[in-house]
């Protein structure tokens, strides 16, 4: 099935509207064409000016040049000759790890593979999926966005904690807290090499790259990227590989990743990233083999959402949540930690 997202624009009797976005009140000054390369995935800058010349862009329900730059909450249209594709996400039952539940909402495990919300090459199997199935009349997202009980994501392949609206109410709660950065929110990485200094902060302005739409990239402008927050804390350095800690200040696609790799320290077996190879060490003999068994131990980033808190909305109380690493991550954490002692005892 083609991507609708990455069909900007062609020529046709009747459009159809496929997405209307209501610019936030905090959004600078930013060109529309580069702030929709931001918001659509897989569209290109080529075909968001196609879209912008035939006029099937429209800010306010006027027709926009590409120079425009938007105003806090501008309405963005775009449409595409054909219908959008069914947007009613379709009950799977699929069991989810449920760490704490009430009326107003749950916190779940999730685990690494699993999509959290249906998009191109994923319309199936996804958390949303398994929620719509367990959980009646979810609240929607913002701007009605098909994405009941959503109030934060995390990526396919990182495990861990994620909490769901169940109410309306705790939706607009917590989307707060998220939005105050109010919300704590600890993540445990396998990173490349051994970061100086151990315990630092990055930051910088995330948007996609420009050779590569599905990759964020960290610049020094404003207007190509939002701001983004990083501590980390080096809790286990392996000389080839460190355990770090990680606690979000800001909560942008790929964040986590996307810094590492920006200070040369991708994730462990990040294939997006450039962390699935021997990226510390000589890339030959015995130690690439072992570099590659511990790939097979974790086949994904190494990457676990470890703790989640925040205040509840109704009793107000402050709610903490915390789980250990998963047993993929464990087992090569372990493996690196016993080829280091086996070294040390070499060298003794």
């Amino acid at each position: 099935m083609t991507d609708q997202r990455d069909e900007i624009l062609e020529e046709d009797d009747e459009l159809y509207e496929h997405h209307r976005i209501v610019v936030d009140k905090g959004q600078s000054p930013l060109r529309v064409d580069r702030f929709l390369m931001d918001r659509l995935q897989n569209a290109t800058r080529t075909k968001i000016q196609a879209g912008i010349d035939s006029e099937s862009v429209q800010v306010n329900d006027k027709p926009t040049k590409a120079s425009y730059k938007i105003r806090p909450l501008d309405v963005i249209s775009v449409s595409l000759p054909h219908p959008p594709r069914d947007t009613d996400i379709k009950p799977e039952n699929i069991p989810l790890d449920i760490v704490f539940e009430d009326a107003d909402l749950l916190v779940i495990n999730k685990p690494p593979g699993m999509v959290v919300h249906p998009a191109h090459g994923n319309w199936d199997g996804t958390l949303l999926n398994a929620l719509v199935y367990h959980f009646q009349n979810l609240p929607t997202g913002r701007n009605g966005e098909a994405r009941p009980g959503l109030v934060h994501r995390i990526d396919k392949d990182t495990s861990g904690l994620m909490v769901i609206a169940k109410t309306e109410f705790a939706m607009t709660h917590l989307a707060r807290q998220f939005f105050d950065h109010s919300i704590e929110r600890t993540y445990n990485a396998l990173i490349w090499g051994v970061p100086e200094p151990a315990d630092g902060t990055i930051t910088g302005y995330i948007g996609r790259a420009l050779k590569d739409r599905k990759v964020q990239a960290i610049y020094d402008d404003e207007t190509k990227g939002k701001w983004a927050v990083t501590h980390y804390k080096t809790l286990k350095p392996l000389r080839y590989v460190s355990l770090v800690q990680c606690n979000l200040e800001t909560g942008r696609t790929h964040q986590i990743r996307a810094h590492f790799k920006h200070i040369g320290h991708p994730l462990f077996n990040d294939a997006m990233y450039g962390g699935d190879r021997v990226v510390r060490g000589m890339p030959n003999g015995t130690y690439k083999t072992f570099v590659e068994n511990a790939f097979k131990l974790i086949p994904r980033q190494a990457l676990h959402a470890k703790s989640l808190g925040f205040v509840h909305p109704r009793s107000r109380e402050w709610l903490q949540f915390e789980l250990p690493l998963p047993d993929d991550f464990q087992a090569a954490l372990t493996k690196w930690e016993r080829l280091i002692a086996t070294s040390d005892n070499r060298e003794q």
